[in-house]
């Protein structure tokens, strides 16, 4: 592909005469611009010229799961946000399944000589997957970090939410509503969050409500989980719920009208994640809220300091979640938490 100048130039908001200094290795160029002219000959596609191959050290591959998760794309924006503070650009890449699978993103990001890589959710959370490619990034020399799900075996930056505290929070809320029978819906146990919430809901539930009945539903991180979620524990006598996502929650909050329960009178509910549309649903969402921008900065500022070659740690760095009470959960009712039953 010919490189065009003026497109090398729009994309990084510089004049066509610093572009050319720049692809030519001439002086009189601040770091600030040569960064950006790099950065925008890897957006664009563009091959670099021999001389200036190498670590485009103004750009970080970014790899997410989804996008139609809205927690997704608050963590991508938070990431893009935190890292132009440090004058980094990134390559967000959407690992759909069937489309493109992280191993290909990591051949394209590597082959575009970014200078590190976030995954967020990646295939480092599932205990049942392989992590050579990860290893052989960390081989190479490639600074990596990881959000949600810490993998031991790899000497990298690990950023976690608390599932532990998140499920304190969680069971506290309810039982201090008066719940006792109270369910987990979570999605395969296989991932390293869903895991670590199971483990962190039974420790709660152990701790509040000692010798009182639980069940944990393993299904998916969607709403038809979480509708099945719901029916399923109420069957089981649960009047309370965690959900191990906002998304889960919405399907809960569907799952138990459907058995003629009114959220919350009959059936309080708490979602994960804490997305901006939890405030906005019917009923508004109580939920576990992610300290997205914490996480961000948390992240991009660690694998900043491990690219320049200043000490971080490379174990798991956990964040603590904020529970955010809205109309979801109410008070227990010994008459009217049951399947069909209504107050008269």
């Amino acid at each position: 592909m010919t490189i065009r100048l003026d497109d090398i130039a729009r994309q990084a908001g510089v004049s066509t005469a610093t572009v050319s200094r720049v692809l030519n290795g001439r002086v009189g160029v601040s770091e600030q611009a040569r960064r950006s002219v790099l950065t925008a000959i890897d957006v664009l596609g563009y091959e670099r010229p021999v001389t200036l191959r190498g670590r485009a050290t103004g750009l970080i591959g970014v790899l997410v799961p989804e996008l139609r998760n809205p927690i997704f794309p608050a963590l991508a924006e938070a990431i893009e946000i935190a890292l132009a503070h440090h004058g980094y650009n990134h390559l967000l890449c959407t690992r759909n399944p069937g489309i493109s699978g992280e191993r290909a993103y990591i051949d394209m990001l590597s082959s575009h000589g970014v200078a590190g890589i976030i995954f967020v959710s990646g295939i480092h959370s599932d205990t049942t997957a392989e992590t050579e490619q990860y290893q052989e990034l960390i081989t190479s020399g490639m600074p990596l970090a990881f959000i949600n799900g810490y993998a031991a075996e790899l000497d990298a930056i690990f950023v976690s939410t608390d599932d532990s505290v998140a499920m304190e929070l969680g069971v506290r809320h309810l039982a201090d509503l008066g719940h006792t029978n109270i369910g987990l819906a979570v999605g395969p146990e296989r991932y390293l969050p869903s895991a670590g919430k199971i483990d962190g809901f039974r420790a709660a539930h152990a701790r509040h409500l000692p010798n009182e009945p639980h069940a944990v539903h393993v299904g998916g991180y969607t709403v038809e989980s979480g509708r099945a979620a719901a029916k399923t524990l109420i069957g089981q006598g649960a009047t309370g719920i965690v959900c191990a996502s906002d998304f889960i929650a919405l399907g809960a909050v569907r799952g138990a009208r459907e058995l003629g329960l009114h959220v919350p009178d009959d059936f309080s509910i708490i979602g994960y994640d804490g997305s901006l549309l939890t405030a906005y649903t019917d009923p508004p969402l109580t939920t576990i809220r992610q300290p997205v921008d914490t996480i961000a900065q948390t992240t991009v500022e660690a694998l900043i300091d491990d690219i320049a070659g200043r000490p971080v740690p490379h174990t798991e760095i956990t964040i603590q979640p904020e529970l955010v009470v809205r109309d979801s959960t109410g008070r227990y009712r010994p008459r009217l938490a049951r399947a069909g039953q209504r107050a008269p």
